[in-house]
């Protein structure tokens, strides 16, 4: 898949240091050996400089450009709104670097589609933060299905439910909510994680339909959305996601033998029921969320041998999936 040769140490840039990249990402690209966070980008000075100083990283930008064609930087990540991705990503790839961009892809499956064929076209490794594809607690759930611990699967039900927060009730502006950036509001955020990991553990979706509207008229984004589908395979999926109810994450995978129970942001223990017998099983994540993530990043490129979860292909259909459950709004 990849011709270029990459070598350690792999000096990492980040475009845009906000908050997911404080614990979440930004840490993993310093702690996982054979890469080296050599740079970050952030158009506040004050900002920027701030967080190189705290994270002890040696160069700093203001301008993208600058840290995309810089000789010591090899690979980037793209941690900014999804609204700003495209036109970061063919910046990166017009520099042959290869990249790893923030979640969803892009706010619209053309877009995704232009990125992905950005990098192909240059023949350079793409990936995407759908991070929950390396977690440890979905790896076993993944396990669980592919050892048929339930039998034959036949159907996914999703529920992820939040109540509107301090901002969305103060009227603050939010770029989640911001139809311009994230069509879907939190759906675009927070679904496209769970959408891409019930992908990954049953397969492309091959058909899928759904309802979006607003509720509640608290911002302009869609606040409630409904959906179904149906795997390769045939598993047959629905799927609720709803910003103005009382909080709610669960997933249920069932069988034709049982029914595997677990939660896509919530560290509750994964329940597996097997032929009248339940299992409980704690997995909590590590304290750096992207850690696993970033290390698959390196076996893919580093090691060789080893294709990373989760590309810029896998993630252009997560993107056509949402955007043919949010064709329809109301």
């Amino acid at each position: 898949m990849i011709k270029k040769e990459y070598s350690a140490p792999l000096r990492w840039g980040i475009i845009g240091c906000g908050d997911v990249t404080e614990v979440k990402s930004g840490p993993a690209y310093q702690k996982t050996v054979g890469f080296e966070l050599k740079a970050v980008m952030r158009r506040n000075e004050n900002k920027v400089k701030d967080y190189a100083l705290r994270h002890g990283v040696e160069k700093y930008y203001t301008d993208a450009d600058s840290l995309i064609n810089d000789e010591e930087i090899d690979a980037v990540y793209i941690a900014t709104p999804p609204d700003s991705h495209l036109f970061y990503a063919i910046k990166v790839a017009d520099a042959g670097k290869a990249c790893c961009i923030e979640k969803p892809l892009a706010p619209s499956y053309e877009e995704s589609k232009k990125i992905a064929l950005a990098f192909k076209k240059n023949d350079i490794p793409l990936f995407v933060a759908y991070y929950r594809r390396s977690l440890p607690r979905f790896k076993q759930v993944r396990e669980w299905l592919l050892n048929h611990e339930i039998g034959d699967v036949r159907h996914i039900n999703s529920h992820l439910s939040q109540s509107p927060n301090t901002m969305d009730l103060s009227g603050t502006y939010n770029w989640r909510t911001d139809p311009k950036v994230a069509p879907g509001g939190y759906f675009d955020d927070l679904a496209s994680h769970g959408i891409d990991l019930f992908i990954y553990l049953l397969g492309e979706i091959q058909e899928v339909s759904g309802i979006s509207l607003n509720q509640q008229g608290l911002y302009a984004a869609k606040d409630a959305i409904s959906a179904c589908w149906f795997h390769q395979g045939g598993v047959t999926g629905v799927g609720v996601w709803n910003f103005g109810i009382e909080p709610m994450d669960r997933v249920e995978i069932f069988g034709s033998k049982g029914k595997i129970q677990f939660s896509v942001f919530e560290e509750n223990p994964l329940v597996l029921n097997k032929e009248g017998e339940e299992v409980e099983l704690s997995i909590t994540h590590p304290k750096h969320v992207q850690i696993t993530h970033v290390e698959d990043l390196k076996k893919h490129l580093l090691e060789g041998n080893f294709s990373h979860p989760s590309t810029g292909e896998t993630a252009v259909h997560t993107s056509w999936v949402m955007d043919q459950i949010l064709r329809h709004r109301h």
